[in-house]
């Protein structure tokens, strides 16, 4: 079965942030995947209602933790830290300078205020042991850690914002930094629980976090694929 429906308009966007792109250029992937995208197709990145509402369903009804799930996430904290190496790193050393910031309220009220500090290489970042919603395998630091690279490197990375096309484009983004094993416990983090909250709990409540696997059907960036000038999430079962 193929999810191709698109909605009528393209969501926000935003030229990405040249010296990030840059970074992930050098960064390269770990992935091994044959999937390209060049930076323009993200803009056109959809995330289908009907997809969207079953990966919402598949988060809702994994465990809180799940013992299988622990090798992704041991990967996934492996290489995030990775990142987090090159985000904060000295410039003069292959880093990229952005200094973080662990405040303890939400920082931003919207994608350009963020996106306006990225450009200045700062980053403030909502501190995970203020949220009230701890995770059950990630530390408060881990955590925070992985927020700081996913908002860099999937947000202002991509151009895209926080409405559902928006984080369907950073999780894509995001995906070709992580090795395969690592990129499942990402879709979790961000595909899968980004859907639980806009199709299963709304704006006003963050969805349990958890440490489970999707359903690989859900996990693997390869299923988004680009076709012509668009770039289509398709689901097959």
């Amino acid at each position: 079965m193929s999810v191709t429906t698109m909605p009528p308009a393209p969501s926000p966007c935003f030229p990405p942030v040249e010296f990030v792109v840059d970074g992930v250029r050098r960064f390269g992937s770990g992935s091994g995947s044959t999937h390209t995208t060049t930076p323009q197709a993200y803009a056109r990145v959809r995330l289908d209602s009907v997809l969207g509402a079953a990966i919402a369903d598949a988060y809702v009804a994994a465990p809180v933790r799940d013992e299988r799930a622990y090798a992704a996430y041991a990967a996934f904290c492996r290489e995030t830290l990775q990142q987090y190496h090159l985000l904060v790193g000295r410039p003069e050393f292959g880093g990229l300078g952005v200094a973080v910031r662990i405040v303890d309220e939400d920082p931003y009220a919207d994608v350009e205020s963020m996106v306006e500090d990225v450009r200045h290489r700062r980053l403030k970042i909502f501190a995970s042991a203020a949220s009230g919603n701890p995770h059950p395998y990630l530390s408060d630091g881990e955590n925070d850690m992985f927020r700081a690279v996913h908002d860099v490197f999937g947000h202002a990375g991509s151009g895209r914002g926080f409405d559902r096309h928006g984080e369907e484009a950073a999780w894509l983004k995001h995906s070709a930094m992580y090795s395969r094993l690592a990129a499942r416990a990402l879709t979790t983090e961000t595909r899968g629980q980004n859907c639980a909250q806009i199709f299963r709990y709304g704006a006003g409540r963050f969805a349990e976090q958890k440490a489970a696997l999707l359903p690989r059907l859900f996990s693997d960036p390869r299923l988004v694929r680009v076709v012509g000038k668009e770039v289509r999430p398709v689901a097959r079962c």
